[in-house]
């Protein structure tokens, strides 16, 4: 199920749409590198292409993470 979520980035309100199991990923990844949800988005915001939409970029994210041995 998609899910609308929402989160400050240098001081603005966004909002974002994903996927349950995307949000959850996104979670264990936050704790693995050990730093607030907040600013993992912000990071991922940050590094994004200016055409890609905010929700693509964390899906995105989150593919390259697992792909890797970043995720253990």
């Amino acid at each position: 199920m998609i899910r609308k979520h929402s989160a400050t980035l240098h001081g603005h309100r966004t909002s974002f749409s994903l996927e349950d199991e995307f949000w959850i990923e996104l979670n264990k990844i936050a704790r693995a590198r050990a730093i607030p949800l907040a600013a993992l988005i912000s990071d991922i915001d940050d590094q994004r292409q200016p055409d890609a939409n905010l929700s693509s970029a964390l899906r995105v994210y989150v593919l390259h993470w697992l792909k890797s041995d970043s995720s253990g």
